[in-house]
């Protein structure tokens, strides 16, 4: 038997067994000059240092080993990109020498498992590295553990790492976003609102400044009012956009971030290295700019960037929330010194508070939007990599499931989102109550907040009521969020229905008629009688300035009333508010706004289908789907491209195009396409809610995301009816 202080290997030309299997860093090893290397050629390495390394370099985790008094490094490919340029010319020598700038942190924790021999271990262990041409602070799940030779000292530290930097930095963006959405509406004051964000982000990103430049409408300057700085001059004033960066409007018009280093800066931009600048759009149009400034070199992360993207957007939509809500404060106070203008003013703010208010719903419920989101994209992103790494596992198929269940969850989200976001007449249709409260439940739960509790008891036997699904969706969150803020805290909020068998009365002027009924009622404050007789009122709000714009309930009124229903409000000062719609009853089945999809048929002949998208990667998925359901594909990356295979004569049997799109929309490339092949069929696909069915021109519509049956059923059944009038 071989004795454990022998060498395994002791002959320097033979190959050496224990890194054969080693991979990149293996053929490193034995071909490195190991002349000045502490640990002398791998020949004469210790048994237990062989076996240490043949265990270490083929695993797929991240492995590190620091060998010795002198902490000499040892590692395997999968660790070799976390120390970025620091490899290879950190393999085989002293740690010190290539983490110098965060030795201070690491070596204590190395040492005390090299002195005790016990474990070290951290869940998100932040550390200042450079690797990138850079310092940054990354952060690590890390386990050191002792590695021992055959007389029991310690002869290394095994370090096993994972890299959970976009992780944490997510986290912490979150936080961030949650914190402002939280904190902006209670300081009310626009220059107030500027003035905490601008500070906040300058902490948050280490910033040398911060500030918001207001665009002046002339396409050349803006002007910023408040700003954030720490050993550079002020930014308040009138600038010019070219002082930033040549092409800086251009870009921020088109809605880029924009990076920027300055070499030789102006006298404005004097100790600044970097700037980060953020558009705001709204309209499409350019209306402001975030500049987030740096007195290093440094490279803005993309994770940054989306910090100040989403920074941006929150602030200033508050921002205009508060100098609408003073607007109106000042218009009303001097309202009788203005008659003659008053009303035309008074419309222009209704108008600005209107958007305002849709914006601050929209933020109150974004950070629940996006864990939500989140959470359905985690299992879809580690299904496809383990898919990836490992393609033919016998887990395969239940890793796609789940996929595409978290996929069909995030598409149903967004799709509720946008109904919110719609501008359109009412579209009445039967609907179960029980049914849209259940599938809002969640939605609106994480608009209260987890102090409120609701309860919901609603019968699902209950007849249908005729109503716009989205709209009465959002009047209920509106009566959600009044009652939230009318607890102000711990509380509870209930959401019953009935029909006229319940002893209810309804109001006069619908008497006679059959209704349904659904009540929210909450344990908040309540109003007084005066309170009470004008709540109905628009932009009458019992709220502090800031905090509501007072349309919330005529929005619920006019509801009911266009629905050829009504509403109605109870409160008792200290007891809590009912707030009663009535709505006409319906013997019709509900319409099911979400049923799931079939198999969807294959192509019953051979068809030529023209596929026309400009992004490649969804063009190339539908492509790939239509194949799959047997019909002739021919693809082209936009409507010019298209035309000119057309113009050579090459007829498709249907034309199956995205939307938006460069040069020409889809809509306007079928109409062409029309003009001279009248029967041919078309299908529209587009993500964009807003079309109208003037925009659409009658053709048939397929909405993004979609599955793979529903594009099956759409071009089946326009080659059906074509068929049908050849016929």
């Amino acid at each position: 038997m071989r004795s454990l202080q022998t060498p395994l290997i002791d002959d320097a030309s033979t190959p050496l067994s224990f890194l054969l299997n080693g991979g990149e860093i293996g053929r490193l090893l034995q071909t490195m000059n190991w002349e000045n290397s502490p640990l002398g050629t791998p020949h004469g390495w210790s048994p237990h240092l062989q076996a240490a390394m043949a265990t270490l370099l083929p695993a797929q985790t991240q492995v590190v080993l620091f060998w010795g008094p002198d902490y000499v490094a040892l590692y395997n490919d999968a660790y070799a990109p976390t120390i970025g340029h620091k490899h290879p010319q950190a393999l085989g020598r002293p740690a010190r020498e290539h983490w110098a700038e965060l030795w201070d942190d690491l070596e204590p924790l190395l040492r005390g498992v090299r002195e005790t021999g016990q474990t070290f271990s951290a869940k998100d262990r932040p550390f200042y590295i450079e690797r990138r041409g850079h310092g940054e602070t990354v952060y690590f799940d890390v386990s050191y553990s002792a590695v021992r030779e055959a007389d029991a000292s310690v002869g290394g530290v095994l370090c096993l790492v994972t890299e959970t930097t976009d992780r944490v930095r997510f986290h912490q963006r979150q936080a961030f976003l949650l914190e402002l959405s939280r904190t902006l509406p209670g300081l009310g004051d626009a220059a107030r609102i500027e003035s905490y964000a601008v500070q906040r982000l300058a902490q948050e990103l280490g910033a040398a400044r911060v500030c918001f430049g207001e665009d002046k409408g002339d396409g050349v300057g803006f002007k910023v009012s408040h700003d954030w700085s720490d050993g550079v001059a002020s930014l308040t004033g009138t600038h010019s956009y070219m002082t930033f960066g040549a092409d800086l409007y251009e870009q921020l018009s088109d809605g880029r971030t924009v990076q920027h280093r300055y070499e030789q800066p102006e006298p404005c931009l004097a100790g600044i290295s970097t700037a980060l600048h953020a558009p705001v759009l709204r309209g499409g149009r350019l209306e402001a700019v975030l500049g987030v400034h740096f007195s290093d070199a440094r490279g803005c992360f993309e994770e940054d960037c989306q910090l100040v993207e989403e920074t941006a957007k929150q602030v200033w939509a508050a921002i205009l929330h508060a100098r609408a809500e003073q607007a109106l404060h000042l218009l009303n106070q001097s309202l009788e010194e203005r008659v003659a203008t008053a009303l035309a003013q008074r419309e222009s703010v209704m108008m600005q508070l209107h958007e305002a208010h849709k914006m601050e719903m929209i933020g109150q419920l974004t950070g629940g939007i996006a864990h939500d989101l989140n959470n359905m994209l985690t299992p879809i992103i580690g299904s496809f990599e383990l898919l990836r790494r490992h393609p033919h596992a016998e887990r395969a198929p239940r890793l796609i499931d789940g996929g595409l269940q978290a996929a069909e969850r995030a598409r149903n989200l967004v799709a509720r989102l946008l109904s919110f976001a719609r501008r359109q007449t009412l579209k009445p249709q039967p609907v179960s109550l029980a049914a849209l409260v259940e599938d809002m439940h969640e939605l609106m739960a994480r608009s209260l907040g987890p102090t409120i509790a609701v309860h919901v008891n609603i019968d699902p036997s209950l007849p249908c009521v005729v109503v716009d699904p989205h709209q009465l969706e959002l009047a209920l969150l509106n009566l959600a969020v009044n009652a939230r803020d009318a607890i102000g805290g711990a509380g509870q909020l209930q959401i019953i229905a009935g029909d006229d068998t319940y002893c209810l009365t309804p109001p006069e002027d619908l008497a006679g008629k059959r209704l349904v009924w659904i009540q929210v009622r909450d344990n908040g404050c309540g109003m007084d009688d005066e309170q009470l007789r004008r709540c109905i009122e628009p932009f009458f709000s019992t709220k502090e300035v800031g905090k509501g714009t007072g349309l919330g309930l005529p929005m619920v009124q006019g509801l009911a009333v266009q629905s050829g229903g009504g509403f109605e409000i109870q409160s008792t000062p200290g007891k809590g508010t009912q707030a009663t719609l009535w709505l006409p009853a319906s013997d019709a089945l509900p319409t099911h706004r979400d049923a799931e999809a079939c198999d969807g048929p294959v192509a019953e002949r051979p068809s030529r289908v023209l596929l026309v998208d400009d992004e490649e990667i969804v063009r190339h998925a539908t492509a790939l789907q239509l194949r799959d359901l047997g019909y002739e594909v021919t693809e082209a990356p936009s409507a010019v491209a298209a035309l000119r295979l057309v113009e050579k004569g090459w007829l498709p049997d249907v034309l199956v195009t995205d939307h938006v799109m460069p040069e020409m929309t889809g809509v306007r490339f079928a109409q062409q396409m029309r003009q001279h092949h009248s029967e041919l069929p078309v299908l529209i696909i587009t993500g964009y809610a807003n079309l109208t069915p003037r925009q659409l021109s009658g053709f048939e519509v397929l909405r993004k995301p979609y599955r793979r049956a529903e594009l099956a059923q759409s071009v089946a059944r326009l080659l059906a009816g074509t068929a049908l009038n050849r016929g």
